[in-house]
């Protein structure tokens, strides 16, 4: 006997449906957590049944074993900290992804006022292979355009666009975002003294260390040198002071030079939330202030603004 439509809840039958397809589905808590894939999200992936982790350790995992997202890279945590500049930053997104058995996903990423996401994809291998060639070179130079090269996070224009961007969240909905400028502690001492090579080690580890810290909604890039930029929506005063301490406290742990394995290092920070009644530039400008504060004050520290 078939079940009858008034026999079935809805949300069950949203559910059957999603398990019957074709169609890759996933769901991601606020802190980037696998909450739902169906059966065809986790043959794509290589995920086990009733298996859930990050979106981190599923890439982990990718390339670990080499199944799922295909990952070229020789720097995986670079290219990770790269993909996680993008990832949750818009309402909507849509690139394409090839995977290690060269199957092609076009991939849309749709995101809650919550920071839930719902990630869908559709296999396109069969379209012409130079129509997707096209579109992966696209794919690529946007990409690069939003990146630094060195450390993989958000460079310069990217992360300033970030920035204008909850601007003007603060002011349409009055959404509050923390922002904190960052610096490297006597960085100059660490090329002089470890070479040019050593202190991109150094800026990389950092990288790493930030993006393991932050969350998915969060923005960070490099402005140049060693300094960064830091943009944390939906988070007060207190809660940003928190952050930047666990960033402290994970980069004092930190030994980026396995040939200096003594070799350790610190930054200061100036941070506050975001005022919707001054420009980038301006509040930028505040945060700097704060940042040299805390040289001031010793360095391996932060300054909150007033």
């Amino acid at each position: 006997m078939y079940d009858t439509p008034t026999q079935i809840p809805l949300a069950e039958r949203i559910l059957r449906l999603h398990d019957a397809s074709p169609l890759l589905i996933g769901v991601f808590d606020e802190h980037d957590m696998l909450r739902y894939a169906n059966p065809a999200f986790r043959r794509a992936l290589g995920l086990p049944p009733d298996t859930f982790m990050t979106w981190q350790d599923l890439m982990r995992l990718n390339h670990r074993q080499r199944v799922g997202t295909r990952i070229e890279t020789t720097d995986f945590e670079a290219w990770l900290a790269s993909a996680r500049s993008r990832r949750g930053k818009l309402p909507y997104r849509a690139f394409e992804a090839e995977r290690t058995d060269g199957r092609w996903n076009f991939m849309t990423e749709s995101l809650s006022p919550d920071g839930w996401m719902l990630c869908v994809a559709v296999d396109i291998t069969d379209l012409r292979a130079d129509e997707r060639s096209l579109r992966a070179d696209r794919d690529g130079a946007w990409r690069a355009a939003r990146t630094d090269a060195l450390t993989g996070v958000s460079n310069r224009m990217h992360i300033l666009h970030l920035l204008d961007e909850q601007l003007a969240q603060l002011r349409s909905s009055g959404q509050p975002c923390g922002i904190a400028l960052i610096d490297l502690d006597h960085f100059k001492s660490v090329n002089d003294r470890y070479g040019h090579y050593g202190g991109d080690l150094v800026l990389r580890d950092f990288a790493h260390v930030v993006a393991s810290t932050l969350r998915r909604v969060d923005g960070f890039g490099r402005l140049g040198g060693e300094e960064f930029l830091a943009v944390l929506p939906g988070v007060d005063r207190s809660e940003l002071a928190g952050v930047l301490q666990r960033l402290h406290e994970a980069v004092r742990r930190s030994r980026p030079l396995s040939e200096h394995p003594g070799f350790h290092y610190s930054f200061s920070a100036g941070a506050g939330m975001l005022e919707g009644a001054e420009d980038a530039l301006t509040n930028i400008r505040r945060a700097d202030h704060a940042l040299y504060e805390a040289k001031a004050a010793g360095r391996d520290c932060h300054v909150m603004l007033p």
